[in-house]
């Protein structure tokens, strides 16, 4: 599309043309598409595609009559009223129009019309549908940037009309991920609630799709990747849980939206905001944004570590008294040198800030005592934790941690049969901070005995993890381990610290499958899968778009998938989706290779969804 749609499959847009020629280009965005472009690509990365402007079409926009434009925006009549509108006032020289989505008969209709009576149609050269209705942050990782699906569908308000036209907007941006995907999958999915009524409507789209492209049914299943939908429902619980996961806890302590980390932090008193982008080449963050962070700080440390070693190798041997000095030189000798100099200052720079995230988490973590909640999240069937529970919360006096408190006793509560006389303590106790919003809790309560007839795989993982015992005094060694942290000078970790990295570890529970990878393994591999877990996935009912009539009637057949996408309706999380990619991982190492895509109509932080609930309450 940025290449005015001339076909560059498997091009890298962030990497340079290579000496070829660039036709400059105005883009123009809506408030979606722009979700859609920020998620991946940066200013450069834009650059790089000949875009040399970037606007929204709601904006004053300055006429660029020697200039052609790219349109890429949601199908509205809105829209196509300004596109028409730019073309009769000769804004640009020529027009290329891409709609997120399909544009529908009467819309497509009511742009032909507009162009015509403007006299200039020679000047729209094309008109895509691009099927990018969608948010990509990671190769793994989408959502369909929808707001507030759990509470419009679980709303006691919501009529049907509402209901359904809520699960048609999320089955038409599944699609546009399916057919981007460029296979028609087998779907799978729970029956009885939302992620049921968008199975319906996406197979009878795909269906629709199938006719009209008249695409040929493959008779081996193998090869088409399976698309399971859940209704959120079935794990609550993992909305609300506490995780060590680096990526999670960016996304819980901090603010992570379209690969760009916002943290809000006083300084002098004042409040400040400061913002990181996550580059696709991020090296850092690809190998450790799924790993505990204990381990991200180590490799931070052995990160910094290897690039003074290659900064002193490079001054040494260049008889130079620092990297800077290499600049500009222009002896032959030193061309190599000279030439590594871009790439290792970019690698500082990525360290440098990875650093500065890492400082300002554990800070965070201090400041609140995470490290508590996440070990009691640990701990949930063992009678102790109730009791480490109730000090934290009635005797730390710390108020800045309410809201992880409330989560902390959600995940109790909806995992674990509690005490009346203890859910009473607790509720008491949030009752005397009148200022804080507890109402989630409120809607949770309402639906604990539905949930309690959920799938027995799901109850099951967590009874399975909550046997764990600590094995050190988390307190003291996350106290230290901030504490040195703290004495982060210029970007520098301090010596020593891998011995009380490699403490913090030890409290670090053995890797467990959530309830979701457990159904997913299930589907993916029935042929390892549990008796218990099969009569729970052997009821999921199972649509095959490719056969014109009636698949969803019959019996499912349990059959091995190489490749699956996972959609939650009602919200996804950063910690499903790493329980996931490290199932894919595991399975891979063991010689079976599984690939999982994870989706969701948003993806929420913890405090976000805990929003959400409040709507309900």
């Amino acid at each position: 599309m940025l290449h005015l749609n001339i076909n560059s499959e498997g091009a890298d847009l962030t990497e340079s043309l290579n000496g070829e020629e660039i036709i400059w280009k105005v883009l123009i965005l809506d408030n979606k598409s722009t979700s859609i472009v920020s998620s991946v690509l940066r200013v450069n990365d834009l650059l790089r595609c000949g875009i040399t402007m970037h606007t929204l079409i709601n904006s004053q926009r300055s006429p660029m009559p020697d200039v052609p434009v790219i349109y890429f925006v949601e199908p509205t009549t809105e829209n196509i009223s300004r596109i028409t509108e730019d073309l009769k006032s000769d804004k640009y020289s020529s027009f290329y129009i891409n709609f997120t989505s399909t544009l529908s008969r009467d819309l497509l209709e009511e742009l032909a019309k507009a162009v015509a009576i403007t006299g200039k149609s020679s000047k729209v050269m094309q008109v895509f549908d691009q099927y990018l209705n969608y948010v990509v942050t990671e190769p793994g990782l989408f959502s369909l940037d929808v707001q507030h699906v759990y509470s419009r569908f679980n709303s006691a308000r919501a009529s049907e009309e509402e209901i359904n036209n809520l699960a048609e907007e999320v089955a038409n941006g599944l699609f546009d991920a399916i057919i981007t995907m460029g296979d028609v999958p087998i779907i799978r999915c729970q029956t009885g609630g939302p992620a049921q009524l968008v199975a319906e409507k996406l197979d009878q789209r795909l269906r629709d799709y199938v006719i009209t492209t008249k695409t040929t049914s493959s008779g081996d299943y193998s090869q088409r990747f399976v698309l399971i939908l859940l209704d959120r429902n079935i794990d609550l619980a993992a909305m609300f849980s506490h995780s060590w996961i680096y990526q999670c806890l960016v996304a819980d302590v901090f603010k992570l939206e379209r690969n760009t980390i916002t943290i809000e932090e006083e300084e002098n008193g004042k409040p400040v905001k400061k913002q990181y982008d996550l580059d696709p080449k991020d090296f850092f963050w690809a190998k450790n944004s799924q790993l505990p962070f204990p381990d991200a700080v180590d490799n931070a440390d052995n990160e910094l570590n290897a690039y003074k070693e290659r900064a002193a190798e490079l001054t040494r041997s260049n008889g130079v008294q620092n990297l800077s000095d290499l600049d500009g030189k222009k002896d032959d000798t030193l061309q190599q040198a000279v030439s590594a100099l871009p790439e290792l200052t970019a690698r500082k720079a990525v360290i440098d800030m990875h650093m500065n995230v890492l400082l300002a988490l554990l800070n965070q973590l201090k400041a609140k005592g995470l490290d508590s909640f996440f070990e009691i999240e640990q701990s949930l069937n063992d009678p102790k934790s109730r009791t480490t529970f109730l000090n934290v919360l009635e005797d730390d006096g710390n108020v800045t941690n309410l809201e992880d408190k409330l989560r902390t006793f959600m995940v109790m509560y909806l995992t674990t049969d509690l005490p009346a006389d203890f859910v009473s303590r607790v509720e008491r106790a949030f009752a005397k901070h009148e200022t804080f919003d507890s109402s989630a809790l409120n809607y949770v309560k309402k639906v604990k005995e539905s949930l309690r007839m959920r799938d027995q795989v799901v109850m099951s993982s967590y009874a399975n993890s909550s046997t764990a015992t600590p094995q050190a005094n988390s307190g003291a060694l996350f106290s230290n381990l901030t504490s040195k942290l703290n004495s982060l000078t210029d970007g520098k970790l301090t010596e020593g610290l891998g011995s009380i990295v490699s403490q913090v570890k030890r409290l670090i529970p053995e890797k467990k499958s959530m309830p979701i990878t457990k159904i997913v393994e299930t589907l993916m591999d029935p042929s390892t899968a549990t008796e218990e877990s099969l009569k729970v996935t052997d009821d999921y009912l199972y649509f095959d778009p490719k056969v014109i009539r009636g698949s969803h009637s019959r019996q499912p057949k349990r059959q091995s998938y190489l490749e699956s996408v996972v959609f939650v309706v009602g919200g996804g999380n950063y910690l499903e989706y790493q329980n996931l990619q490290e199932w894919a991982s595991q399975s891979a190492a063991q010689g079976n290779s599984k690939t999982v895509v994870y989706g969701s109509d948003e993806v929420y932080s913890p405090s976000k969804f805990l929003d959400e609930m409040s709507l309900l309450g």
